[in-house]
């Protein structure tokens, strides 16, 4: 289902982001043109983002400090790693919306995770090692396209090319923060269900990296199979 329109915040919206790739670099550079306060955060320091931090005004901070007074924070790191950030969240605010833009790539990149493997979608699984006390409020978001897309893809509202993102998540005000950025970046926002249903946006599904319209990601996440395909097994 496409989400509504969201109505415009009374201020913008402070974000914490966590990664620094080419996921967390681009978001960095489309929330800090939409006017929103950012600061980032990777592994290496923050001395190591001092040219991001340059081009686009955003704060580069400790990975514990991302959080801390944040409305909203992006989780955007390896799987793999995503064990190495316990207790990186502490400093978030009881019911802060966090958003996990992760994917597993069992055979490429990240090795065997028995939990995914065993059925637990993957933005499940990071939230539980990142918030086990489910303090926090998380929407799977940005984990099916290409990160230069993110900056160049946006369309205005009513274009025959806008294309659509599907959002995951348990909580239906904070996936309504995340579509209101998705529609500011220029994209429609498709409601894809609890996250006990995001596998139907994990690689290897109709959605993932799919160029579609709003209706055509609402296809799409009902085409998926709940069987993670087998390149994406370890």
């Amino acid at each position: 289902m496409q989400a509504p329109p969201p109505r415009r915040r009374e201020h913008d919206v402070r974000i914490g982001i966590i990664g620094a790739g080419d996921i967390g670099g681009n978001l960095t550079r489309a929330f800090t043109r939409l006017g929103h306060e950012v600061r980032v955060a990777n592994s290496r320091g923050p001395q190591t983002l001092a040219d991001l931090a340059a081009e686009t005004g955003a704060g580069a901070v400790d990975a514990a400090d991302a959080p801390r007074g944040a409305d909203l924070v992006v989780v955007t790191v390896p799987e793999k790693n995503v064990p190495d950030l316990a207790g990186v969240l502490d400093a978030a605010a009881e019911g802060t919306v966090v958003v996990d833009t992760g994917n597993y790539y069992p055979r490429e990149r990240d090795g065997r995770i028995d939990g995914i493997e065993a059925g637990t979608p993957e933005t499940a699984w990071v939230s539980q090692q990142l918030d086990p006390a489910g303090r926090l409020r998380w929407v799977k978001a940005f984990n099916g396209i290409r990160a230069e897309h993110l900056l160049s893809a946006g369309r205005p509202a009513g274009d025959p090319q806008r294309r659509a993102l599907p959002l995951a998540g348990d909580d239906a005000a904070a996936k309504a923060v995340v579509a209101e950025l998705v529609f500011a970046m220029g994209f429609d926002a498709v409601d894809a269900g609890p996250l006990a249903e995001s596998w139907r946006q994990q690689p290897g599904t109709p959605v993932y990296g799919a160029e579609l319209d709003a209706d055509g990601v609402a296809r799409a996440l009902g085409e998926a199979p709940r069987e993670r395909p087998e390149q994406f097994t370890a």
